[in-house]
């Protein structure tokens, strides 16, 4: 079994949303403490990319799980031990779970002037930039030494 199309699209598209999000960082970040500090608004392309990127995450995540549940996910491999299993159930569910309270989180700071959404916010990326690190080094773990083909389901449909 593998995942379906629309699955993968939107795998990939998350991905490159988060890599955005990571990139826009810092102008938000400045954008915010100018707005908290001095009242001053100071909108940029990459203000408005960051603040509708998060959003877009939160939109497509809440797809992905949709999906998620219609379809359900490729099992692991026979040969995976419980230890692995845990693992790659813990790193899926704290991505997904990231995936939807970041974009809360931003949105709480940004639309909110909360200062505590906003600390929120900054200690969940630390979080995500973890979690997306374990599910990388894991899945070339399974593609370099297990040699178990794993990554082929999220590549392309069979």
């Amino acid at each position: 079994m593998t995942y379906k199309t629309p699955q993968i699209i939107l795998h990939w598209l998350v991905f490159g949303l988060i890599a955005w999000q990571f990139i826009g960082h810092e102008p938000i970040r400045g954008a915010f403490d100018l707005w908290m500090k001095e009242g001053v608004f100071a909108p940029s392309i990459m203000v408005v990319g960051h603040v509708a990127g998060g959003m877009l995450v939160l939109v497509l995540a809440l797809w992905r799980l949709g999906l998620r549940r219609k379809h359900g996910v490729p099992p692991l491999p026979e040969e995976e031990g419980p230890l692995g299993r845990a693992l790659a159930h813990l790193t899926h569910g704290a991505l997904y779970a990231l995936m939807l309270l970041m974009p809360v989180s931003g949105a709480v700071a940004w639309f909110g002037s909360s200062e505590s959404a906003a600390y929120a916010h900054g200690l969940l990326r630390f979080g995500m930039l973890g979690f997306v690190a374990l599910h990388v080094v894991g899945a070339l773990y399974h593609q370099f030494v297990l040699k178990d083909n794993l990554m082929a389901r999220m590549k392309r449909t069979r």
